[in-house]
């Protein structure tokens, strides 16, 4: 482990996890630029005044931008992408271009600007329906999706520039959950537990699919440790990054249980009936990394920030549903 402070570009860290992740990149002492559209609004209103944080508002498929944002930098975290399958299948073209057509272009313009350390936010999607009972690392990718395909390839094109000097680093994280400033209510965890609050009961379609998830506050967590990890550790390496693996039928008896027993648990059928049981034994072998917060925490934490007002019209409000806002603006 090393103590290094970086100069780190976070793409798309006014997104979910990047709106967790910045604050605990400043508080660890690291220099950090934002590269983001903002389309989810201004989410670091508080941090405004912090000399080590610089938000570039601009786009990735820019190179303008990216030369703006990454000069003088020397490692980045490529968190920017259009997330989930419905918002990616909403305009392919657009999809495409950010997630896949714009990732060599950068991973050049970082080793153009000296970058020494690129981390890449996969997806565990990337692995397809396995009947293995752990999904670990080698076995194949069979992406089922554009948005989990393009997810593949990009790992193909950092493997290709991997060079001595530029430490790559792949993470493929489960499903994300809990509470964040630029909240997410389109992810398994927090759609479940939305609407158990806010409508007193909870649909489940199928439930015997089992789902991995992981924390965003064990999420950002180990972002950060990827900063300090020695590159012979991580240089080149794939890592799961998951901790429980539930069917969605038992997350709802969990956040029913933290919710209130009042909340009412109805299932319906389903025709989508995929699973995914993602292995993280890999990452805590090599790298020490172990999850510390449950999905029931990351229910806490929602119910917290609903209780304190923090969500606003929580059940229609498009900033907190990625496919609603990419239809209100109609990027292109």
């Amino acid at each position: 482990m090393t103590n290094k402070i970086w100069n780190v570009l976070v793409t798309g860290g006014a997104g979910y996890v990047g709106s967790m992740l910045i604050p605990k990149l400043l508080a660890a002492g690291h220099r950090v630029t934002v590269l983001d559209l903002y389309i989810y609004g201004d989410v670091f209103a508080d941090l405004k005044d912090n000399p080590n944080l610089r938000e570039v508002r601009g786009d990735l498929r820019d190179p303008a931008a990216v030369a703006d944002a990454m000069r003088g930098y020397d490692a980045v975290i490529h968190l920017a992408c259009i997330s989930n399958d419905p918002s990616f299948e909403l305009n392919p073209d657009l999809g495409k271009s950010i997630n896949y057509d714009a990732f060599r272009p950068l991973v050049h313009a970082a080793k153009a600007e000296g970058v020494r350390r690129f981390i890449y936010a996969s997806s565990s999607s990337v692995y397809g329906i396995k009947d293995d009972p752990e999904v670990t690392e080698d076995l194949p990718l069979e992406p089922l999706t554009d948005y989990s395909k393009f997810k593949a390839m990009c790992e193909d094109v950092l493997a290709e520039e991997r060079a001595p000097g530029f430490t790559t680093l792949v993470i493929r994280p489960a499903t994300v959950c809990g509470y964040a400033p630029r909240l997410r209510l389109d992810l398994t965890v927090n759609i479940l537990t939305n609407h158990a609050i806010n409508n007193g009961k909870i649909t489940v379609f199928g439930g015997s699919q089992r789902r991995p998830n992981i924390n965003i506050e064990d999420m950002t967590d180990l972002y950060v440790k990827c900063l300090q990890y020695d590159d012979a550790a991580i240089d080149g390496k794939i890592f799961n990054a998951g901790f429980e693996n539930h069917s969605v039928s038992e997350i709802a008896e969990m956040v029913r249980s933290s919710v209130g027993n009042g909340v009412e648990v109805v299932t319906e059928p389903s025709d989508d009936l995929r699973s995914y049981h993602v292995s993280s034994q890999k990452i805590a072998d090599e790298l020490g990394f172990v999850p510390v917060h449950t999905i029931e925490d990351a229910v806490d934490s929602l119910i917290s920030a609903f209780e304190a007002g923090q969500v606003a019209d929580p059940m229609a409000n498009p900033r907190y549903y990625n496919i609603k806002t990419m239809q209100e603006i109609n990027l292109a």
